[in-house]
């Protein structure tokens, strides 16, 4: 398999975050019930669901999973992160399994690259069951770290995890954050997060939930002053009851650059 360039000479990149509902499609509220069994069965519309997302995934370079599942009853014990990674022939993936249920579910956050990490760290948010996947692409000062999570849904533990990972970003100079925060950016939490750390709002809220009629702005792709939003965007076709978050971002330019 054909390895793109290493981060340093990749100015451009193109990141995705996808909410998967553990593979589940869902098209209406009324569906939250009437498919309610086959949230906790496997089934064949899972598999093909997800590989409806692999075939589109090789557009990217770096891909931001949450509510992936790790491998239980749900999901035929099927490891989400590294199927969609290696139908998407991608050759670089990672989960963060937290939050099992009794062997029906075993939620995860997942990463899948074109691009090497130089590392891949698990953090336990405050609150109970959710987690921040840590990835830096590149070492040194021009090094890009990416943090993927998906907060609570209650603002004070929200409020407590966004504190936590503006507190790990403050030794990260160029940062993204992407995920489902479930909350939009303006926020009391949000506007905290902001205030502490280098991560800057986007220009324009961009709705993802419901995936039928989008009206809320719940997922984000959040960078850092250094690094350049160039466009973002959601695909259009619905994998769950979020929409997929797409932005092309570009990397500072390192010393050794030129033009």
């Amino acid at each position: 398999m054909e390895r793109t360039a290493p981060l340093h000479a990749k100015r451009q990149l193109r990141l995705l975050s996808c909410n998967i509902l553990a593979g589940a499609s869902v098209q209406r509220y009324s569906e939250y019930v009437t498919r309610s069994l086959t949230a906790v069965l496997p089934g064949r519309r899972k598999i093909d669901n997800l590989d409806r997302l692999a075939a589109l995934l090789p557009q990217f370079d770096v891909i931001g999973l949450q509510e992936a599942d790790a491998g239980s009853l749900r999901s035929g014990f099927l490891n989400q992160t590294r199927y969609l990674a290696e139908a998407a022939g991608m050759p670089f993936w990672s989960h963060q399994p937290n939050r099992p249920v009794a062997g029906l579910s075993h939620t995860a956050n997942g990463l899948i690259s074109r691009i090497e990490p130089s590392t891949v760290l698990d953090y336990p948010l405050p609150g109970r069951g959710r987690g921040a996947l840590l990835v830096r692409f590149g070492t040194g000062e021009h090094a890009l770290t990416v943090i993927i999570a998906h907060l609570s849904l209650g603002a004070l533990t929200r409020t407590r995890q966004l504190g936590f990972i503006a507190e790990i970003l403050e030794d990260h100079p160029h940062a993204v954050l992407m995920g489902d925060l479930n909350t939009d950016v303006g926020s009391p939490e949000m506007r905290q997060l902001f205030a502490r750390s280098r991560l800057q709002p986007p220009v324009q809220a961009t709705p993802t939930f419901p995936s039928w009629k989008p009206k809320r702005a719940l997922d984000h792709i959040l960078t850092s002053s250094t690094v350049a939003v160039e466009k973002v965007w959601t695909l259009p076709q619905a994998f769950s009851d979020h929409l997929a978050l797409a932005a092309e971002i570009r990397l500072p330019m390192s010393h050794g650059d030129h033009g």
